[in-house]
């Protein structure tokens, strides 16, 4: 799952991408997440599954929905207290509301080494 988070500069969409992607790796889901700008969305959308919008951008949505639709990517128009999410857990779970809205679900838990690997050879 690839996750673009977009804001004006780019400066705190980067941390809010950091904190989505740090809270994916807690429960086991191999999402990435960048950020991106007002201006790089249209070549940005097209590398990504989920749009994350900053709430400052919430007059650019139906522009950023046309153009995502397109591409069969859900937007999700962030709360104004989202910069708040400091462990990106409140972030992660818009995205899973969001896919679980357009019918869509979460791939499985990355694969984990469960046992040691056999170093007798070495």
């Amino acid at each position: 799952m690839r996750i673009l988070v977009v804001c004006g500069a780019g400066a705190s969409s980067t941390f809010v991408a950091q904190r989505v992607r740090h809270a994916a790796s807690e429960v086991g889901l191999a999402y990435s997440a960048f950020a991106g700008t007002e201006h790089s969305l249209p070549i940005d959308l097209d590398s990504a599954d989920v749009v994350l919008v900053g709430p400052h951008l919430a007059h650019a949505i139906p522009a950023i929905e046309k153009g995502a639709a397109a591409r069969g990517t859900t937007v999700v128009l962030l709360p104004p207290d989202i910069f708040n999410d400091l462990d990106g857990k409140r972030t992660l779970q818009l995205v899973r509301d969001a896919l679980a809205s357009a019918g869509e679900t979460d791939p499985p838990p990355a694969q984990r080494a469960t046992t040691p690997p056999d170093t007798s050879t070495l």
